[in-house]
C-alpha cells in the first residue's frame, strides 16, 4: 500500500522513550510514581511498565485535545487506514462504537441498523435518544446464525424512513459474514445518511491480501475498528475513523463528552506501535493468519459431525463476502450446544477460545498463534466428538429472535419499572438489556417486547451455561419491565 507518511515512526513511543531519559522528578499523578509507591504491582507488572504510566504533560501531549505527538500519531494512523481522520480511543471500540453514534444523531433522530448490532450501538441510542429502525437479517438455518442485511431490506428501510441520519452496518458479524458494504454506503449517501460501520472484528481489512472490503476504502463516514482484537495492541485501545465529509472537530467534542481526560500511556503507545507494525508488516502477518485458519478448518471438518464454515456460504447479498480469519465452527453436529464445548475445552483440555453460543464456537486466530496450537485445538476437537457426540434432541438450534420494539432504548431505559419472574414477563415491555457475552449481541433489548420464544431462549441459554448479562439482577431470574 502506498502510504503518505513515513510508517516506520512511533511518535508516542518515541516521546516516552525521551521522556524516560529527562529523569523527571514527578509531583503529579499517578500516586504510585513510576511504580516506587506500589512495590507489588511494580514486581507484577515491571519496572518498564510502570515508568511509562504516567500523565498527560506538555512533551507527552494531552488525548482531549492533542497538538503535538499524539496528533502526529492520529496523522499517521489516518494514513495507515486510508481515511481522512483518526482519533486514538482508550475506552475500547465501545466508546468508538457510541462516539460514532452520538456524532452522527441528536434526539429524536431515526438510524438504520440490523438488529444484531453489539450492545454498545444500543447503549448509544439510550445515550442520545436516537430512534433506532432495525432491519431483521436473515438466517441462515443450518447454522443458526444472523447474516448480513440484504439490500432489498435496507432499501425499503431508506424508503420507509427518508428522514433518517444514517445506516450503520456490521463489517463483519462475529462469525465473519460480511454485507454488501460498497452497495450500502452508496444507498445511504444518494439520500443524504451517513454510512458508519462497526469494524470490531475487520482491522486486518485494511491490511490483508483478498479481503473484505473496509469501510473507509468503501466510501463510508465513519468506522469504528478494535485494534486490540486482531491488530495486535493492548486490550481497551481503539480508532475510530472519519471520511472526508465528517467535522473532525465536532466528532473530538463527542468524544470528550465521555472519554477520559486521563488517557492511559499504555494503550496510546500499543496503539501507536501496533499501527506502526501492521503498515510496515500486515500483509505478511495476515497471510500466515488466513493460513493458519484455513489449515484449522480443513482438518476440523475431516473430524466429521462439526463444521468450519468459510467463503462457501456467498450468496452475493446477505452473505456478501466471509472473512476466512475468522475460525467459525458449528458444533450441533455432535450433539453439544457451543456453549458446552468451550467450556469442555476450556475446563478439560485448558484451551480458551473466543466464545460459545448455542450453536457455535469461534477461535480467534491471530499472528501469535502457531500451528501446534492449531492442532492442540482440532485434537481436542476431535476427542471432544469420541467423547461426548450424542443425538441432536432437545438442541436449540438458532441464535437470532426478531424483536418486536415498542418504544425507543432511551424511553424505556428511563421509564418507571418494576422486576417481575423471566418467566412471569411475557407480554411486558423490557426496560434493560439481556444477552450473551461475548458476543453481546442482545436477545432483549430496552424497548423491547418480551415474548413466549425469547423466555424459552434465555432459560435454555442458562441451561446450557451461557454467561448472561445485562439485567440488574445478576442471576438473571427476574427482568425489569415497563411498569
Amino acid at each position: 500500500m502506498n502510504y503518505k507518511l513515513n510508517q516506520q515512526k512511533m511518535p508516542i513511543l518515541e516521546s516516552l522513550e525521551r521522556f524516560k531519559r529527562m529523569r523527571v522528578v514527578p509531583f503529579d499523578v499517578p500516586g504510585h510514581k513510576r511504580g516506587r509507591g506500589n512495590k507489588e504491582l511494580t514486581g507484577f507488572l515491571g519496572e518498564k511498565c510502570l515508568t511509562v504510566d504516567v500523565n498527560s504533560m506538555k512533551p507527552l501531549d494531552n488525548l482531549c485535545h492533542p497538538v503535538s505527538v499524539i496528533k502526529e500519531a492520529e496523522e499517521l494512523a489516518a494514513d495507515a487506514f486510508g481515511a481522512a481522520h483518526a482519533f486514538f480511543m482508550v475506552g475500547g471500540t465501545t466508546s468508538a462504537v457510541q462516539a460514532m453514534v452520538l456524532s452522527a444523531c441528536k434526539r429524536g433522530d431515526e438510524i438504520i441498523l440490523p438488529r444484531n448490532v453489539h450492545r454498545s450501538v444500543i447503549n448509544a441510542l439510550v445515550l442520545v435518544g436516537a430512534v433506532p429502525v432495525y432491519i431483521n437479517p436473515q438466517m441462515n438455518h443450518e447454522l443458526g446464525i444472523a447474516l448480513g442485511m440484504a439490500i432489498s431490506d435496507v432499501e425499503e428501510a431508506v424508503k420507509s424512513h427518508p428522514n433518517a441520519k444514517a445506516i450503520l452496518v456490521n463489517n463483519p458479524t462475529y462469525y465473519g459474514i460480511c454485507s454488501n458494504l460498497a452497495a450500502i454506503v452508496k444507498l445511504a449517501h444518494e439520500h443524504g445518511m451517513l454510512a458508519l460501520a462497526d469494524e470490531a472484528h475487520g482491522t486486518h481489512f485494511y491490511f490483508g491480501e483478498d479481503m473484505p472490503l473496509a469501510a473507509m476504502a468503501a466510501g463510508a463516514d465513519m468506522a469504528s475498528v478494535s485494534m486490540h482484537k486482531s491488530g495486535g495492541s493492548l486490550t481497551q485501545s481503539s480508532f475510530l475513523l472519519c471520511g472526508e465529509g465528517v467535522n473532525p472537530g465536532y466528532v473530538r467534542q463527542i468524544i470528550n463528552l465521555t472519554q477520559t481526560t486521563s488517557g492511559s500511556y499504555l494503550l496510546l503507545s500499543s496503539l501507536d506501535i501496533s499501527r506502526k507494525n501492521l503498515a510496515v508488516h500486515g500483509k505478511e502477518i495476515f497471510e500466515r493468519v488466513k493460513y493458519l485458519s484455513q489449515y484449522a478448518r480443513e482438518e476440523i471438518n475431516e473430524i466429521g459431525d462439526y463444521y468450519a464454515y468459510s467463503k462457501e456460504l456467498i450468496n452475493g447479498d446477505t452473505i456478501f463476502d466471509f472473512d476466512t480469519t475468522k475460525l467459525s465452527v458449528n458444533t450441533l453436529g455432535i450433539g453439544l450446544a457451543g456453549i458446552e464445548v468451550y467450556d469442555i475445552l476450556r475446563d478439560d483440555y485448558d484451551i480458551q477460545i473466543e466464545f460459545g453460543d448455542i450453536g457455535n464456537i469461534l477461535a480467534y486466530v491471530s499472528v501469535g498463534d502457531r500451528e501446534a496450537d492449531i492442532e492442540r485445538l482440532v485434537g481436542a476437537l476431535g476427542e471432544i466428538r469420541r467423547r461426548y457426540k450424542r443425538g441432536k434432541g432437545g438442541l436449540m438450534s438458532h441464535e437470532y429472535i426478531s424483536p418486536e420494539v415498542a418504544c425507543s432504548p432511551q424511553d424505556a431505559f428511563y421509564s418507571e419499572k418494576i422486576q417481575l419472574p423471566v418467566r412471569e414477563c411475557g407480554g411486558r415491555i423490557c426496560s434493560e438489556f439481556v444477552m450473551c457475552y461475548p458476543p453481546g449481541i442482545p436477545i432483549l433489548a430496552p424497548g423491547e417486547r418480551i415474548t413466549k420464544d425469547i423466555i424459552d431462549y434465555i432459560l435454555y441459554a442458562k441451561e446450557k451455561g451461557c454467561f448472561l448479562t445485562g439485567p440488574e439482577d445478576m442471576d438473571v431470574e427476574y427482568l425489569n419491565v415497563i411498569k
